[in-house]
């Protein structure tokens, strides 16, 4: 899919129709190769290094906001890398955080009920991160990964009259993050009503949507998207779902969607059935992050929620996305490699 819905524009800017798909394929490759070493590497070395690997991300971070040595892609200082590759330190915070959290849980899983002895930490350490993220910036994966620690916070040992105080901190938040930057204001108006701005904020969800639409129940069949001939921008990205829909139709995305239930749903197993309270969280919380990023890129595609800029795990052109992907899944195998006898 990312050969389809990039074939055009790579052949037009690159004279080759195989540069994303040679790219991502690279990628790919490295990808396979890690989530085989991390699938061999016991989980509970994680735990042992948690601090540290959370502590090489916030310099990372530091880091890429530096001009000359971070790079700017699409109007965001957020990759280090040579040429056309590159990697985002965002993206391996991710996993750094969702490790973190799941040992400082499990550390302290009689003290989260308290605010000041429980919760605060952790919040200081993710609002720090956020702000890091936030200065590229890249709303998408900071959202991502609030979510993610969040759902990791819910199913902890937490007051429920916690998420209503920080559902309203959440709000004050946002509504100060569109008031610092307008360009959040306008693709929020896109998003309530797209055709207010056909031509600027409102551009990419009518193309995803005229894209969608003619796909019907079988598609326009492989390689046949419309949508892809410079009308959907970056359609090999962000929106190659809507690419998807427009060439394998009702069909093509029922089929994609069971494949990622199927791994959500084993991978769940996986976390309820696990002895260890680190590999417990370590697992949902990896796998809520893939959840959380696979729902909002859809729910951007088909326009329930405004735009953000989050790629879908496994499918979408993106080296940092797919390794950060594939990684969790090494995790994840290893942690249901040690708990064989509970499954």
């Amino acid at each position: 899919m990312v050969y389809s819905s990039s074939s055009i524009w790579s052949e037009y800017k690159f004279n080759t129709k195989f540069y994303y798909f040679n790219h991502q394929l690279i990628f790919f490759i490295i990808g396979l190769i890690i989530m085989i070493i991390l699938s061999k590497i016991n989980y509970k070395d994680y735990y042992k290094y948690a601090n540290k690997l959370l502590f090489i991300c916030f310099i990372l971070l530091i880091l890429v906001l530096i001009p000359g040595v971070g790079q700017i892609r699409n109007g965001s200082r957020s990759w280090f890398g040579i040429g056309s590759l590159g990697v985002q330190p965002s993206e391996i915070t991710k996993l750094a955080l969702i490790i973190f959290t799941s040992k400082y849980l499990s550390q302290n899983e009689k003290d989260v009920r308290s605010f000041k002895k429980g919760i605060f930490p952790i919040l200081l350490v993710i609002g720090l991160f956020f702000i890091l993220i936030m200065l590229e910036p890249d709303f998408g994966t900071a959202m991502v990964i609030i979510a993610t620690i969040f759902a990791m916070l819910f199913v902890s040992n937490i007051k429920t009259s916690f998420f209503g105080y920080i559902g309203l901190l959440g709000l004050i938040g946002i509504s100060s993050l569109i008031i610092i930057a307008p360009y959040r204001l306008k693709r929020i108006v896109s998003f309530i009503n797209p055709w207010s701005d056909p031509l600027g904020s409102g551009f990419q969800i009518i193309q995803s949507l005229y894209a969608i639409g003619p796909g019907g129940l079988f598609g326009l069949g492989f390689g046949n998207s419309i949508q892809k001939h410079f009308y959907l921008p970056e359609p090999q990205t962000d929106f190659i779902f809507a690419i998807i829909s427009e060439e394998f139709g009702i069909i093509g995305i029922t089929l994609l969607s069971i494949l990622f239930i199927i791994i959500f749903y084993n991978t769940i197993k996986i976390s309820y059935n696990h002895q260890d309270l680190f590999a417990k969280y370590l697992s949902f919380g990896l796998i809520m992050g893939l959840i959380i990023q696979t729902i909002l890129n859809i729910a951007v595609v088909i326009g329930l929620v405004p735009v953000t800029g989050v790629t879908l795990p496994f499918i979408s052109y993106g080296g940092s996305s797919l390794l950060v992907s594939m990684a969790s899944i090494g995790i994840i195998l290893n942690i249901a490699n040690n708990n064989k006898h509970n499954l």
